[in-house]
């Protein structure tokens, strides 16, 4: 059975399909209040590493690689108990992930999304 799992916006208005919203950033999304209720769980240890996030710096030149290293991160154990926390989520219903970065196709989100849905690799 094929996870239905999405990326957007956090500060994108929910929808009633988006399921368990989810933000996967390792910081606080700028000018979002911490009772916004925008999302049901912040998931810190899905996000890139520091060091990588601040290599990266969203340039989409560098998102291949980007890609790559994150994807490698994710086999480390620090970071995967949050993605089998992820794939259960998706396991149980619609899963909506949710970034504060501008060009969400080239974000962290968009690289979680496609693994949790297989097409990043193995699930966890």
């Amino acid at each position: 059975m094929a996870r239905h799992v999405e990326y957007r916006r956090i500060y994108a208005d929910a929808e009633p399909a988006d399921g368990v919203r989810v933000l996967v950033d390792r910081v606080w999304p700028r000018g979002l209040r911490k009772d916004s209720g925008a999302f049901d769980v912040w998931m810190k240890d899905a996000a890139p590493s520091t060091e990588l996030r601040r290599w990266y710096g969203h340039d989409p030149e560098r998102y291949r690689e980007f890609r790559r290293r994150y994807l490698a991160e994710l086999r480390d154990p620090d970071h995967q108990e949050a993605l089998r926390s992820l794939a259960d989520l998706a396991d149980s219903g619609p899963l909506t992930l949710l970034t504060a970065s501008r060009d969400v196709d080239h974000s962290q989100a968009a690289v979680l999304a496609d693994r949790l849905s297989g097409a990043g690799g193995k699930h966890p």
